[in-house]
């Protein structure tokens, strides 16, 4: 369990960064267009990196107790998100 819980560590951290980033270029940009998508993007990319918060430090302080099942769907969880993060990472950059 203790390397899934490092994956889901791993990749939360990574989360955090790749959503700090796009929000970061959204807010630029938003201040040159003013578009509404990109306010919605802006406020979507700041909960979700509020819930990578929440979870890395549960990650970092998790009881001892906690069942295998739930922190392996978690860590897969977390992996996805940074697929997905990581994809609209690039087409942002692009």
């Amino acid at each position: 369990m203790s390397l899934v819980l490092d994956v889901a560590r791993i990749a939360a951290a990574i989360n955090i960064v790749l959503l700090g980033g796009l929000i970061a270029i959204w807010v630029q940009t938003y201040r040159e267009i003013r578009a509404p998508m990109t306010l919605g993007s802006i406020v979507f990319a700041t909960f979700l990196l509020a819930e990578n918060a929440v979870a890395l430090y549960f990650y970092f302080n998790a009881p001892a107790g906690m069942p295998p099942l739930a922190v392996d769907v978690m860590a897969v969880l977390q992996v996805l998100e940074v697929v997905g993060i990581a994809a609209l990472s690039y087409v942002t950059w692009k």
